[in-house]
């Protein structure tokens, strides 16, 4: 089932196949864009300095899917769609 539109307030739906959310508004597009860029500077900065950097992403990613899940319009559970 797929949805066009979703209920204000929510920036991600789930996931038509598989298990998780994917961005349905700008605001979902802004949260996904910000954890690219952020981990792809703190990779960076491990690999030209020290890489208990790494240890960064860790909280970054829970963080990640913390806004996902409480900002999804939907549950997450496995899908499987024929």
């Amino acid at each position: 089932m797929t949805q066009d539109r979703i209920r204000p307030g929510y920036w991600f739906r789930p996931k038509a196949f598989g298990y998780g959310a994917t961005p349905a508004t700008w605001q979902g597009w802004l949260v996904t864009l910000g954890y690219v860029v952020l981990a792809a500077l703190i990779g960076n900065r491990a690999t030209h300095g020290h890489p208990l950097f790494l240890w960064l992403l860790v909280p970054l990613t829970i963080a990640l899917v913390w806004v996902c899940y409480t900002r999804t319009d939907g549950d997450w559970r496995w899908r499987w769609r024929p």
